[in-house]
Order: C-alpha cells, then structure tokens, then sequence
C-alpha cells in the first residue's frame, strides 16, 4: 500500500464530505478511493470513518490521523515544491478567482506586478462573490474571505481583516446611538446575503460571551460595496470587514457602534485544490501575494485612528 497516497485520499474523502466527491477531485473512481480507505482501516486496525447511507463521519482515531495526515501532505508538498522550484519555470494560463470588492479594491494593482516578474504566465481573473467550486469551473487559485481556513483545499493565510459593526454619524443622529446590544432592535439593518441573512446577528461581548441581537433589515445585497453605499447614505447599520470600510473608519464617514462588543476577525486566504503537485505558476502567485499582504495591511482600523 502506498501510504502516502492513503494518507492523501483519507484525507480529501474527509475535505470533500464523501467518497464519490473525493474520487472527483483526485480525478479517480469511487471503488479506488473505498479501497484506500479500506487498506488504511486494515493497516492501523482501527476504524477511521463511520459511514451510512446519508452521513459520514470521523471516529476518535481518524480524528487524530486526519489532523497529522494534513500536516504530513503539506511537508510532502513543500519539499517538492524546493525540489522543483530550480528546474520549473512559471508559465501558462493561470486562472484565479477572487470576490469582487477585495478583488478591485486590494489586487487590482498588484497584477500588473506579477506580470511584470512572470511574463510567460497569462493571467485570467474572474470576480464574484459567489463561492465556486475551484475544480468543476477549472480555477488554478482562488482568495477566499474567511473565518476558520478552508475545510475543502489547501490554503495559505495572507492577511487578517476585522469586522466592525457601524453606521453613519447622520444615521446616528436621526436614530439614535445604540448603547446596549438591546437597543439595536429599534435600528435598521443592512444584510450581505452570502452570510445566508440570518435572522440574528450574533456579537462578542467584552468578556467574549456572544450576545445574540435581532435587526430588522432594510436592505439585502450580495455586494459589499452596496452595503457600504447605503450604509454611507443613512440607510441603516452594517457588519462589514476593515478592507472594504478602514478608509470609512479613518475618515469618520462610518463611525463604529457598540465599539466594546466585537465580531470575530476574518482571514483573507490563497485557496489551491491540491497540496501534491502544486505548479510553478500557482507556487509563485502564492508566494508573491504572501509578499505583497506581508505585515499589517494598510486597510486595518483600530479605535483612535484618524485619517
């Protein structure tokens, strides 16, 4: 058995959520994917996954396997990746997907650069903020705005960006500043519906207890700049991460609300389908991105700053 390989399939038959979706992604039949698994199961002598007609799930043990197992796959990846680092040359198509606000706002400028170092890579950008399935649509790379990594493909962390409850200072002075979590009730909400609209907003208050709190909503986008216009027209109040409103922030065209509670912090990742056999182009974007994010971002916020 080649353990490796097992370790590798175990560990996307978990990613993806089933046996039929990892045979997809690693671009092999079902039967070979249950037959990994099952040679795994049988070298440990211990059950990994607990399956049944609708669900799967890990047992104890292959919750401890797939933990090392996807530590493992990113050492095998990073020492292939120096061991062909000085023979392979980026180049080709290399299509990268990213969501629209970020995408204009924060990488725009950085692809001329790329270009300028990797000429024989030909760049191909799609915006959206819908969430696409970087295999079936044929994605090399994506950036994904997340809380918690990526459960589904290999990923590596660029950069951090608060959330931050506000609204305008004119909305504020029609409405009222909200001085407990309560009173929010009585607001108007501006909701992004890739959070799914929950009915709730859930914020942490200063000890770190969530406090459930319940807006009405004034307005649903599936932009964050929308939410952001209305929200600078006096529309209502907004949860939206410092990358879209820091300069907002800073110039006091947003103020924050309820500045003691907080939202968990969200993580700006490179997203690649697979840690084996990364190519030279997606290793170098990758890499120039880290580069390009590297220390504080320029559009973080802290209480106190100014423009």
């Amino acid at each position: 058995m080649d353990r490796l390989r097992a370790f590798e399939v175990f560990a996307t038959v978990v990613a993806r959520g089933g046996f039929a979706k990892a045979a997809d992604a690693l671009n092999t039949s079902p039967a070979n994917v249950t037959r990994y698994v099952n040679e795994l199961e049988g070298y440990l002598g211990s059950r990994l996954l607990n399956r049944t007609s609708r669900r799967l799930s890990l047992t104890e043990a292959g919750e401890a396997l797939y933990e090392r197992a996807q530590t493992i796959l990113e050492e095998v990846a990073e020492a292939e990746a120096l061991a062909s680092a000085t023979t392979l040359k980026p180049r080709g198509r290399l299509r990268v997907n990213a969501p629209l606000s970020f995408g204009v706002r924060h990488l725009a400028s950085l692809w001329p650069r790329f270009m300028a170092l990797y000429p024989d890579v030909l760049l191909d950008i799609a915006l959206t903020d819908r969430v696409v399935d970087m295999v079936e649509e044929g994605f090399d790379l994506g950036i994904r705005i997340s809380r918690g990594g990526s459960p589904t493909y290999a990923a590596r962390k660029l950069a951090t960006s608060r959330n931050v409850l506000c609204a305008s200072p004119d909305y504020l002075a029609r409405q009222g500043v909200p001085e407990t979590p309560e009173c929010l009730a009585n607001h108007a909400r501006i909701a992004y519906s890739y959070t799914g609209v929950p009915e709730d907003w859930v914020l942490l208050d200063p000890q770190g207890e969530p406090v459930t709190v319940r807006i009405p909503i004034r307005l649903v986008t599936n932009n964050g700049d929308t939410a952001r216009a209305a929200a600078l027209a006096g529309q209502g109040i907004i949860w939206q991460p410092t990358f879209l409103i820091g300069e907002d922030l800073r110039a006091g065209r947003l103020v924050p609300v309820l500045p003691n509670h907080r939202i968990p912090d969200i993580d700006i990742l490179a997203v690649y389908p697979s840690r084996r056999h990364v190519s030279a182009k997606v290793r170098a974007l990758v890499d120039f991105l880290a580069d390009a994010f590297h220390g504080t971002p320029g559009w973080e916020w802290h209480p106190g700053d100014t423009a």
